[in-house]
């Protein structure tokens, strides 16, 4: 099914794409940081009689589990008819998207207003973040070892925040600037308020926010230096288009492979392999950490599964189920956009309505710091894919030497594994709204199924 478009599969009935996609806007909206992803991933295992790990002492084929990590992490288990050392089918996505994280000293005050500095994550056009509504997610952690949770922003009855931007009147000089220069990082305070404490008399407005804060969350300032606060667009993700044929939303890149990779893993069952999903942090800034993509939580967790199963000497063979394994790097893509299509390759990018896109290779420039699949693995993905009648295309990020990009999948290269790059193509990728094509959201859950199945 090469490159063809995909609505045309279900102009009989639309209906199943469109439940599909508004199950996700329901996920996509709630999930806006990764600690969110997770809880609300372990809540949809649970209710599908997948068990946490920790409480497992054995394992056997059919039996469905799941390990946390540091609760950003997360690593799915269908357990199947062969031994874990005949290697496993792994679909592994990041939940982590491009924000402004709050600083470990946010607040200060400043010609009576109350503000909070922020560092923003990830790549970002930092204009883009300028004078729309943000919400604060995240929790801030006390001495006493107590966790309070922090949402501020997505019910209608919340304020919302934002970073102002010049007036047009007076941006003369700003204006002179490369768009890269206009918004500087340190720029991207966000307002906070404007009411001063009644008897303060030095910064009374601060005074009157941690008065605020301390009367719904009980936290004093110092508490902030153990915080993380994570400052997102407020709102829900919404059809988009006069047709519905899209949904527009903060955190495309990478949670539609998350959700439709989450979906995948609930619905297999009688696997012969043992089908893996994996959701990782911090890919944004370079999949390091404990709980990125290069932490050794995910060579852990297959060794404890080897245990689980009865295994001994379980840190070597845990490499060689890794050897073995076969995996979907589920990660979008750029989907060529008719307003700027002269940074495309027409042939070699990805279409909306076109579904899952193969990306053979990422990387920039001379394909630095990719992957690059070995073609007899691509041959498997192609047959496993047109077997399912799912609709594939093939993509590059963009002409060479246009710019580039990377996933997670050359990490999980280095166990000698076969990976690929198979995900879902977005428009406006890593601002506030990004978008994607309900009909690809579909294709991408079909794809994984017949993966996980092969």
């Amino acid at each position: 099914m090469y490159r063809k478009n995909a609505w045309k599969k279900y102009e009989n009935d639309y209906s199943p794409v469109m439940s599909f996609a508004k199950d996700y806007i329901d996920f996509l909206s709630y999930g806006k940081t990764e600690r969110l992803v997770v809880k609300e991933s372990v809540e949809l295992l649970n209710k599908a009689g997948f068990k946490d790990a920790s409480k497992v002492k054995s394992v056997k084929p059919g039996d469905k589990l799941y390990f946390v990590n540091k609760n950003k992490n997360l690593c799915i288990f269908v357990l199947g008819k062969r031994p874990l050392l005949d290697g496993l089918r792994i679909l592994g996505a990041h939940i982590d998207s491009p924000r402004m994280d709050f600083k470990e000293r946010p607040f200060y005050e400043k010609n009576e207003f109350a503000l909070a500095d922020t560092h923003y994550y990830g790549g970002i056009k930092k204009y883009q973040w300028v004078t729309i509504p943000l919400a604060l997610h995240g929790v801030v952690c006390k001495k006493d070892g107590s966790v309070i949770d922090v949402n501020i922003g997505e019910d209608p009855s919340d304020p919302v925040f934002g970073i102002t931007d010049l007036l047009i009147h007076l941006s003369a000089d700003q204006m002179q600037k490369t768009l890269a220069k206009g918004i500087e990082g340190e720029d991207l305070d966000v307002t906070i308020g404007n009411i001063p404490l009644k008897g303060e008399k030095e910064d009374a407005v601060k005074a009157n926010v941690f008065k605020l804060l301390k009367d719904k969350y009980g936290v004093e300032e110092e508490d902030f230096l153990s915080a993380e606060i994570e400052v997102v667009p407020a709102g829900p993700a919404r059809d988009y288009g006069l047709d519905r044929s899209m949904v527009a939303g903060y955190g495309h890149d990478d949670r539609c492979c998350a959700y439709t990779s989450l979906r995948a893993i609930l619905e297999v069952k009688d696997v012969e392999f043992t089908s893996c999903c994996i959701l990782v942090d911090k890919e944004e800034i370079g999949s390091v950490g404990a709980t990125g993509a290069e932490s050794l939580f995910f060579e852990n967790t297959i060794a404890k599964l080897l245990e689980l199963c009865g295994e001994k000497d379980v840190l070597y063979k845990a490499r060689l189920v890794l050897e073995n394994s076969k995996m979907l790097s589920s990660d979008v893509s750029a989907a060529l956009d008719p307003l700027y299509a002269g940074v495309s390759d027409p042939k070699n990018n990805a279409y909306f309505a076109n579904g899952i896109v193969i990306n053979k290779y990422t990387g920039a420039r001379g394909k630095s710091g990719s992957n690059d699949a070995n073609p007899e693995y691509y041959a498997f993905i192609r047959k496993a894919f047109d077997e399912a009648n799912v609709h594939w295309q093939n993509s590059e990020l963009g002409k060479v030497d246009q710019g580039g990009g990377g996933t997670i999948a050359y990490i999980l290269g280095n166990y000698n594994m076969n990976v690929i790059d198979a995900g879902i193509p977005v428009l406006n990728m890593h601002a506030p709204m990004e978008i994607i094509s309900k009909v690809d959201l579909f294709e991408a859950y079909k794809a994984y199924i017949a993966f996980l199945k092969a």
